[in-house]
């Protein structure tokens, strides 16, 4: 999943560094998405080149060791406008009980093809059958026209003076 990320606009701004962001991002991934795994509702391919981590209806990310990573492995001088960022996903995330699709990746040598798509319907079909809506709050724009394929609006845009936007996206069941 860590290499899906590693052209990212909001991922990188915050490791800028290649170093960093191989050291840190998998401890961001499994704070905000860990859960998933808890849950059963994490989900690959079968050669583990797409992966998706959804956390169910009434989990939630792993918010204190969550903070206290970005507070350890974020530069200083970008930590107001990041959680000024994080106020503002409070904002839009759904009050009634949802799937949140905490990451969804794909190798970079095998995006466009189709994986992304295979595992994004994959695992709405499971938000469907559970009869709940899902949210996902896109890090890059790029990305905004396959979750629109797939019945997510965007909500909203979520903005700082220094971060690159984020976009809260929300899916009715079908």
């Amino acid at each position: 999943m860590t290499l899906g990320f590693a052209a990212d606009p909001f991922i990188r701004w915050l490791y800028p560094k290649p170093d960093d962001f191989l050291k840190h991002f998998p401890r961001v991934m499994n704070f905000f998405g860990g859960r998933a795994f808890d849950h059963g509702s994490a989900y690959r391919n079968a050669d583990c080149t797409a992966a998706a981590l959804w956390l169910p209806p009434d989990v939630h990310p792993d918010e204190d060791n969550l903070l206290a990573c970005f507070e350890e492995t974020v530069a200083p001088e970008k930590h107001t406008a990041l959680f000024a960022t994080f106020e503002q996903i409070d904002s839009f995330h759904p009050s009634d009980p949802c799937w949140h699709l905490a990451f969804i990746a794909v190798d970079p040598v095998r995006q466009g093809k189709g994986m992304g798509s295979a595992l994004l319907k994959a695992s709405l079909d499971q938000c469907d059958a559970d009869g709940r809506p899902a949210y996902l709050e896109s890090t890059n724009p790029a990305n905004l026209s396959l979750y629109r394929r797939f019945g997510f609006e965007q909500i909203g845009v979520i903005e700082t003076d220094e971060a690159p936007p984020l976009f809260p996206m929300f899916r009715p069941p079908a």
